[in-house]
């Protein structure tokens, strides 16, 4: 087998065929098994318009999934558009390290003034896994800085199906068996509370009195776990509980935040601030790697101290608030305002609503997940063997719209630029797609894949 490093015998003369041919041999893809990506035919994205991708052919398909769960305006947003090439225009990247620059301050005034009350403080990284790390790393650090008994809370407290990234911190807290259980070696322990059940949470704050340094949790819908949706009160119940029992708070709305549920973040619901917040995804439209830790002040003053107390929180990025990322992410802010998104997209989630009865009802349908734009359609049970989810992709792909499975559900989140048009045509391919697999044999495509159903979070 050659190495991406050796040349080649003479290149095909077809552009779209030396692609396929390099990508098989060059590129490790994400939560893909290689060997089912090697027989089949990629989608090589090329361009992309409004809420929709464009191959090397020209063939065009809806972004069903926001190209995972992060654009939101749409591709090409002239008005992000213009921010980052303005950017590119005074500095593409200076380093936060003893430095700042006029993006980074004012998107970190800006988060402030949209978040929960009380977080003041922005730490900026670069995905959601490090956004989720670097909480869990404050946490910790914040009350070891505070000393005496304060010291004895090191543990942490996660739900069962959790996912919030794959740094092994992060990973610790998660609790996705296929996605987790072979690093366990590497990670701390941490307590499981059973999602949805406030009697459970309670059970192992009070079991554990004065250990716990913080719960985390995604408010409201926990998404790589296939968009279990959580009963109303819940989150709101949590936060109290936390305030009982002294443990801090941490909300990832890494996949929630900015206008996935129909408000800006999922905590606004409830009514609900927690002590650290994490963003990321959405929070430059798609456009570049971004997040944000937000912090609130009291937080934020357990690292003050002379330099030779050692209070500092040591760690940072190298593209840590990059001037091009927060230029993109004010820019997708005020388009937020501008287009009155949040307004808009209502009607949206209504019509979605309305849509998802008919996939609710098909017979290899078992239910319907849904929490503002964000869906998952679980399948019939099937053997892991048939791919069903991966084969609801495929016709999905075929009909012109790109739907990714956890598994067998099958996730829809679009861009909250969605026209109703383009979200009934992708509801009406996505309807299609299940008939299809369900009632069709095992197609080449899928025999060629083999392999376990292919399982993709949110990175």
């Amino acid at each position: 087998m050659k190495s991406c490093s050796e040349s080649w015998a003479e290149p095909p003369a077809d552009e779209h065929a030396q692609l396929v041919a390099d990508d098989r041999r060059c590129v490790w893809h994400p939560f893909t098994q290689q060997r089912g990506w090697a027989g089949e035919e990629p989608v090589i994205v090329a361009r992309a318009e409004g809420t929709e991708l464009i191959d090397t052919a020209g063939r065009r398909y809806i972004d069903g999934v926001s190209s995972l769960w992060c654009n939101v305006h749409g591709h090409r947003h002239p008005r992000i558009d213009a921010a980052v090439r303005d950017q590119l225009d005074r500095v593409s990247h200076s380093t936060m390290l003893g430095l700042t620059h006029p993006p980074a301050i004012r998107l970190a005034r800006r988060l402030s003034d949209l978040a929960p009350p009380g977080l003041t403080r922005c730490f900026y990284s670069d995905s959601g896994s490090t956004a989720t790390e670097i909480a869990l790393k404050m946490a910790f650090q914040y009350w070891r800085q505070r000393g005496g008994e304060h010291a004895r809370r090191t543990r942490f407290i996660a739900l069962r199906d959790a996912y919030h990234g794959d740094t092994l911190g992060s990973v610790s807290v998660g609790g996705i068996d296929l996605f987790h259980s072979m690093y366990r070696p590497l990670l701390f322990d941490t307590l499981k509370a059973e999602p949805g059940d406030a009697s459970d949470m309670e059970r192992l704050l009070a079991a554990h009195p004065g250990e716990v340094a913080a719960v985390i949790m995604e408010p409201l819908v926990q998404g790589a776990a296939g968009m279990l949706v959580h009963p109303p009160g819940y989150l709101r119940a949590v936060r109290e509980l936390c305030d009982r029992h002294g443990a801090l708070l941490v909300c990832d709305e890494v996949a929630t935040g900015f206008g996935r549920t129909g408000r800006m973040f999922a905590c606004e619901h409830e009514r609900v601030a927690p002590d650290l917040l994490c963003v990321a995804k959405g929070l430059t439209g798609g456009y570049l790697p971004l997040a944000a830790t937000l912090a609130t002040e009291e937080l934020y003053d357990g690292f003050l101290g002379e330099h030779e107390d050692f209070r500092t929180f040591f760690h940072g990025h190298t593209y840590t608030g990059n001037p091009l990322a927060c230029a993109a992410a004010l820019a997708t802010l005020e388009v937020f305002e501008e287009e009155h998104t949040l307004e808009h997209v209502q009607g949206k989630i209504a019509l979605l609503g309305e849509l998802l009865e008919e996939i609710a009802g098909m017979p290899g349908v078992a239910e319907v997940r849904r929490c503002g734009l964000m869906v998952g359609i679980q399948l019939a049970e099937y053997p892991v063997s048939r791919r069903m989810g991966h084969r609801v992709t495929l016709a999905a792909r075929h009909r012109g719209a790109i739907v990714r499975p956890l598994g067998d559900t099958v996730i829809l989140m679009p861009p909250l630029a969605i026209a109703e048009s383009d979200l009934r045509r992708l509801v009406a391919i996505t309807a299609e797609a299940i008939g299809s697999a369900a009632t069709d044999a095992v197609g080449p495509a899928a025999e060629a894949a083999g392999g376990s159903a292919p399982l993709h979070a949110p990175a």
